[in-house]
């Protein structure tokens, strides 16, 4: 029997999806995470934009053309916000954003499965990654809420996860590379340990450990120090910024200043001077004005990012943002389009930066002549000749595709 487990979001939907995969390969499935013909589907949702729920719910036609008579399951966010419309697919199973691993206890029964809201973290199985880069789930749900986002009321309240059952599946799993996620990983807190408390914990592992996105306020001296203390640490921090005009932020319900984000920019170079700093930024906004947009260009062009993530405003309904009047949409596509300008030179710029230097790259692919993959500040690179092992220093070149070729 074969089994695809296919994930639509956030790299939390990863983790969970490799748990998953995990617990069909032990049931004795063949276990794919891209689309193609296969006896089982499980789709794992996103809710986090429009689009991301479009895309959601177009998987089935694309499921149907492949495997006509399979099986399909339907869990996630998407399927949190909206069960009716996954019911309408008549899909065999579907299951909201809780529960999830109960999904494998359930196989043979066709049925809706939405748990209540989780108060306590939800063990995984131990993930059997499909990538070189393995993620570790530590957090679930947020207490943030955002003025623009649902998934504080799709995941629930922050809830986090035992330290040492952390460190049992890591090294259980023994990956080269950890990415340590969860929802709002900077609310990480479990009976007092803190983020911080948990890179603490992490110091003697064998592995390189990489962080997946970030808040503001949890960057201070103790974090970094921790960090700089691992083994082999990933020093790329995805910051999260939406925008760069603090009447927005405030707009949002961010609780931080354009000024307080470049001053903790500025402190995470203080440790690493070549850290990989992303972001994501959300064009068109409602009350966005164009000093507004024009403020978040020049914080942008400030920080020197070394990627961005735009995209434009999505109303998101049972959220306070989803009552403010919405800008035009042309006005949202120059902005996003602006952006993506933007995003193109900062990526051009990183590179130039880094030509020259010798960095390590994890080689994760072989495509179109290249083997591929990531360098510690999250640098992608191509490699023309055969890498001696998945583990490789490189000399970076110059730019190339999306990032640098390098030898």
């Amino acid at each position: 029997m074969k089994a695809v487990v296919f994930t639509l979001g956030c790299k939390v939907n990863e983790c969970e999806s490799d748990s998953l995969i995990s617990g069909l390969t032990d049931l004795g499935y063949q276990v794919t995470d891209k689309l193609e013909k296969a006896d089982l589907y499980i789709v794992n949702t996103c809710a986090v934009t429009g689009e991301a729920e479009k895309k959601s719910r177009q998987t089935y036609a694309r499921i149907r053309k492949l495997s006509p008579s399979a099986r399909i399951i339907y869990t996630g966010c998407a399927v949190q916000k909206n069960p009716k419309s996954f019911k309408e697919k008549n899909a065999w199973i579907i299951n909201g954003a809780f529960g999830k691993q109960k999904i494998l206890d359930v196989l043979e029964k066709s049925g809706s499965y939405l748990f209540p809201p989780e108060k306590d973290f939800e063990e995984l199985l131990p993930v059997k990654s499909l990538r070189k880069r393995t993620y570790v789930k530590v957090q679930d749900g947020c207490n943030n809420f955002c003025t623009y986002c649902i998934i504080p009321h799709l995941r629930g309240r922050s809830r986090s996860r035992n330290p040492q059952s952390i460190i049992n599946e890591i090294r259980a799993v023994k990956p080269l590379e950890t990415v340590i996620n969860g929802i709002n990983l900077s609310a990480y807190n479990f009976n007092g340990v803190d983020l911080a408390g948990l890179i603490e914990r992490l110091k003697d592992e064998d592995t390189r450990i990489r962080l997946g996105s970030l808040e503001v306020n949890v960057i201070d001296e103790r974090l970094l120090t921790a960090l700089s203390k691992l083994k082999n640490f990933a020093p790329h921090f995805h910051l999260s910024l939406q925008s760069g005009s603090n009447a927005v932020l405030k707009k949002m319900n961010r609780h931080y200043t354009a000024e307080e984000y470049l001053e903790k920019v500025k402190l995470i170079r203080k440790y690493f001077s070549l850290a990989g700093i992303t972001t994501d930024v959300i064009a068109g906004f409602p009350t966005e004005t164009d000093q507004d947009f024009n403020e978040t260009l020049d914080l942008i062009k400030k920080v020197e990012f070394s990627d961005i993530h735009p995209f434009a405003f999505s109303a998101r309904e049972g959220t306070p943002a989803y009552k403010m009047q919405d800008l035009n949409g042309a006005v949202k596509k120059d902005r996003l389009n602006r952006l993506l300008s933007l995003k193109s030179k900062l990526k051009l710029a990183f590179v130039e930066k880094m030509k020259g230097k010798t960095l390590t790259a994890i080689i994760e692919e072989s495509k179109n002549g290249y083997y591929q993959g990531y360098t510690e500040n999250y640098l992608r690179v191509y490699l023309k000749e055969k890498p001696s092992s998945d583990v490789v220093n490189v000399k970076i070149i110059k730019p190339f595709e999306d990032g640098a070729l390098c030898e």
